[in-house]
């Protein structure tokens, strides 16, 4: 069980740095995906603690992410030869806080080696918590929520009417198995009209009346994350927005619709179900989009699953080029819409549609034969596609998961 160190607070500058905002500056460093981007230091480093010695490096001397006063005594350090205690310290300091977790090799040396950050320098690597991904998730939907202007959290409201917390419609008289949600006037009033004022006030069964409130149904999520190779290619980096959106939304789900569920499926050559709290340390690869396994993964979590709604967030920027034959064997088109490999995929679909799952798909890119392919998928199972970049997947998602309105985003 993790305890609380303290001591002597000092006054120093490895104290008084924000964590957070330390920790919003590495969000690219903590979220690679395998893009190799030659304007920015973070595209070669690994997820070892001199790599973050050396991330945090470059944080400290940009200039970029502190105020004058603050970066004024960084730079001081820097010139006395002291600013690798302080990332020493600042390093030590995430690990007390929980941001992240050092790991020796195999994870089971770091008792052995005595644990220290200076030891087996190269070697030490390191996680990111859960506590890191929460933030990060938050900031992420912060951000995307403020671009989007005023938006209103709710749940997903249905045309049906309930007796629930919160009250939207006239009272109605009490019936069996509703919830005990009294409305005190109406209850009050149906009894002094039968019996007039006078104390005491008798009341009859008939007398009880509750609140409506619209019927909040409960909904079940598959994020389907394309991890293909074409997701880095093409000088961008479509996967780390898709990460951040996938973790936007789970936060989003945790905090505004407690009864809903997100699970996360990777589809590539093949495709496995991943727990959103591993998704910072996921990479591209291998090569090529399994779509149909990806569904069959989705259908197989969604069933397990006892919710009023279900449905399966696709985020792609490729045509099914893959396709796992039944001897468990990897059939590969590189080009991509092998006759063999869309019916099988577009059977899935089917089978999705039987199942009443919804498929909505965010496309990030306008290859036509993909166009083509969405469009079919949307049309078998009364779902949505959009046409989306990746600075824009989280508004489009976002929204559509909040307001559910049938909508054309162009």
């Amino acid at each position: 069980m993790k305890g609380v160190r303290y001591t002597k607070y000092t006054g120093d500058l490895a104290s008084e740095l924000d964590l957070e905002g330390l920790l919003e500056a590495l969000s690219d460093y903590l979220l690679d995906s395998g893009y190799r981007d030659p304007y920015t230091g973070f595209g070669a480093m690994d997820h070892n603690l001199d790599d973050l010695r050396e991330a945090l490096r470059q944080i400290l001397e940009s200039g970029d992410f502190f105020d004058e006063d603050t970066q004024r005594q960084i730079d001081e350090m820097s010139a006395a030869g002291k600013l690798d205690e302080l990332i020493d310290k600042l390093i030590d300091r995430m690990q007390q806080e929980n941001y992240i977790s050092a790991l020796q090799p195999n994870n089971t040396q770091a008792s052995q080696a005595g644990g220290e950050i200076g030891e087996a320098e190269g070697e030490v690597r390191f996680e990111v918590t859960d506590k890191s991904l929460d933030f990060l998730g938050f900031k992420t939907l912060r951000d995307l929520l403020g671009s989007l202007g005023k938006s209103s959290f709710g749940r997903h409201d249905t045309r049906h009417w309930a007796t629930g917390i919160e009250a939207g419609g006239a009272p109605r008289r009490y019936e069996f198995g509703d919830t005990l949600n009294l409305d005190t006037n109406a209850t009050l009033s149906s009894a002094i009209a039968r019996e007039g004022i006078g104390l005491p006030l008798q009341l009859e069964h008939d007398d009880l009346h509750v609140h409506q409130c619209e019927y909040q149904s409960s909904c079940a999520t598959v994020v389907m994350l394309d991890c293909s190779h074409s997701m880095i290619l093409y000088g961008e980096d479509r996967f780390t927005p898709a990460k951040k959106v996938a973790m936007a939304l789970s936060h989003l789900i945790r905090t505004q619709y407690p009864g809903d569920s997100l699970s996360l499926v990777l589809f590539h050559d093949s495709a496995e179900e991943l727990p959103v709290s591993h998704l910072a340390r996921v990479k591209v690869g291998p090569f090529y989009t399994n779509t149909r396994e990806g569904l069959r993964v989705a259908q197989r979590i969604l069933a397990r699953q006892r919710k009023d709604m279900k449905q399966i967030v696709m985020i792609t920027d490729g045509k099914p080029s893959a396709l796992t034959l039944p001897d468990g064997r990897i059939y590969k088109n590189a080009y991509g819409l092998d006759p063999l490999v869309v019916s099988e995929t577009l059977e899935e679909v089917s089978r999705c549609k039987r199942a009443n799952i919804m498929i909505n798909t965010f496309m990030l890119t306008s290859d036509h034969a993909l166009v083509d392919f969405v469009h079919k998928v949307s049309e078998m199972c009364r779902g949505k596609a959009y046409f989306t970049t990746p600075h824009t997947l989280g508004e489009y998602l976002l929204m559509d998961y909040m307001q559910r309105k049938s909508k054309t985003i162009h």
